[in-house]
Formats: C-alpha cells, sequence, structure tokens
C-alpha cells in the first residue's frame, strides 16, 4: 500500500484506488455528467453495475476524459441469471460493450443469491475470465464469511475484493475480520450510510471533525481507510466530489477510530444476502 493508502494492491496483482465514485441511482445521462466531473476532480475508480442500469454513462464519461484506458479503473457487477460457469462469459460481454470497454478492471458477482445456489459456478466463470485476460481483477460483493468460505472449499482461490455494505452504524466484524485473514479488500458500499445525515450529525463525528478542521464526511470516510478498506461514495455534486476526496492528508488515532465503531448498532442491520439479492 502506498503512503497514506492512496491504492491498494490486490491478491490480483493489479493496483487498485482505495477510493472512487459509486454511481447508484444515477441514470446514464447522470452517471457520464458525474464521471466527466470526478475525472476533472482526481477520481480514477468508477463503480458500476448491470443493475445500476447506467454502464452506458460511465463508460461515456471515461471516454470524454481523454485519459487512456489504463489511466481508469471501472468495476461493474453481473445479476443472478448470469450465474452459471459458461453464463458469466456473456453477462462480461455486454457489460463491456455497455460500457465500450475491451477490458474489465474488477468483474463482481453482484449477490450471492445462496438459494438460488450457483454462486460457485459463477465463481469459477470469473476465473475463466481472469485467465483469458478478459478482467483483470475477480471478485463479489455482499458475500458472508460462510459464501467465501465455500468459494475457498470448492475452487481454492479467494476474491480480490469483496464489496458490502459497511458504515459507522453497521461495522461489519466478523465479515472484515474473515476478509483480511484471507488477502481479500473488503470496500465499502453506503459508507456514510442510508441516512447519512444522521451519522453526520452524530456528535463523536461532529466532534472529530472540529478536531482535525475536517468535515463530518471526511472524518467517516478517513475511518473507512483507518479499518483497511476500500469505499466508494456515491455523489453528483462537485463540491461534496472534491471533498470526499480530501481524506489522504490526515489520520485518526486509534482511539477515534474506536470512538466512531462505536456507533455500530444504532441504525437498522445491513442488507441480509442469504434472503435477497438480484
Amino acid at each position: 500500500m502506498t503512503e497514506l493508502g492512496t491504492t491498494v494492491k490486490l491478491n490480483s496483482g493489479h493496483e487498485m484506488p482505495r477510493l472512487g465514485l459509486g454511481t447508484w441511482p444515477m441514470d446514464n445521462d447522470e452517471a457520464e455528467r458525474a464521471v466527466t466531473t470526478a475525472i476533472d476532480a482526481g477520481y480514477r475508480l468508477f463503480d458500476t453495475a448491470e443493475n445500476y442500469r447506467n454502464e452506458e454513462g460511465v463508460g461515456r464519461g471515461m471516454r470524454a476524459s481523454g485519459l487512456s484506458r489504463e489511466q481508469l479503473f471501472v468495476t461493474t457487477k453481473f445479476n443472478r441469471e448470469w450465474h452459471g460457469e459458461d453464463l458469466v462469459r456473456k453477462a462480461f460481454e455486454q457489460s463491456a460493450e455497455r460500457l465500450g470497454v475491451d477490458y474489465i478492471d474488477l468483474l463482481l458477482i453482484h449477490w450471492p443469491n445462496p438459494k438460488h445456489d450457483r454462486y460457485v459456478e459463477a465463481w469459477r466463470g470469473l476465473l475463466r475470465l481472469q485467465e483469458a485476460g478478459l478482467v483483470r481483477s475477480v471478485g463479489v460483493s455482499n458475500f458472508k464469511p460462510a459464501h467465501l468460505e465455500r468459494l475457498r472449499a470448492e475452487t481454492g482461490v479467494m476474491p480480490a475484493v469483496n464489496q458490502v455494505q459497511v458504515n459507522p452504524f453497521m461495522t461489519r466484524p466478523e465479515t472484515r475480520e474473515y476478509d483480511e485473514a484471507h488477502g481479500i479488500l473488503t470496500q465499502s458500499w453506503t459508507p456514510l450510510s442510508k441516512g447519512h445525515d444522521r451519522l453526520l450529525e452524530e456528535p463523536t463525528v461532529r466532534g472529530l471533525a472540529e478536531r482535525h478542521g475536517k468535515t463530518p464526511a471526511q472524518v467517516v470516510l478517513r475511518w473507512h481507510l483507518e479499518l483497511g478498506l476500500g469505499t466508494i461514495p456515491k455523489s453528483g455534486n462537485p463540491e461534496r466530489m472534491r471533498e470526499n476526496l480530501g481524506v489522504f492528508d490526515f489520520e485518526l488515532a486509534p482511539a477515534e477510530v474506536e470512538a466512531i465503531s462505536a456507533l455500530d448498532g444504532q441504525v437498522g442491520a445491513p442488507a441480509d444476502s442469504d434472503e435477497i439479492g438480484h
């Protein structure tokens, strides 16, 4: 990992920015504008999915930047209908066409859908795409330790990334600990929580923001980085995009990280990937 963790080396050997731009629930036009603006602000990682229906917009924004393909990192995810060793190739081809790229930096199984019981087949299909050089890194989203353990037991290969709902209200220690122990990067979605206004009004967060001369959102995003996570906050606001990137010039002390983590459990529960998924 580089100084202050601006990028991380995945178990695939490829480097990925620690902080990127989430694009759900933007439509294609919104995503194109957001990606174009974000690239000007300094972002290089963009997260989309088949289910977001905005891959075309993300691709247009990437091309409009004028930067070379190698300078940009795009993540996308595919749905349950492609959970099959041969079906995953079709999911890749369709996403690559919508994005307008000839390779994808990180392709994820969006949800395990264990009742469908084909995520191991989907994983095998992803590994074939990686071997063919069509996908640089492969991973999963919303996988619990039990789902990951089954991948390990049946294929012997662990994901590069597990994208999971993590924020100070939902700290997910068991999943994070499993991922870390097995060389998997945990990447947080909804890093500021769905009810982020409440999170950013928390006295603990506001007090630390004042202490460090940062905004509450910057303190929360730095908390993710201090835990060794990647994160993909969504924003279409240029000022907020720049604010979200301003988290690599300060650090939180261990006690400060613990104080934020103590907010765990105050709001709801994470999405249960044994019960939901698409």
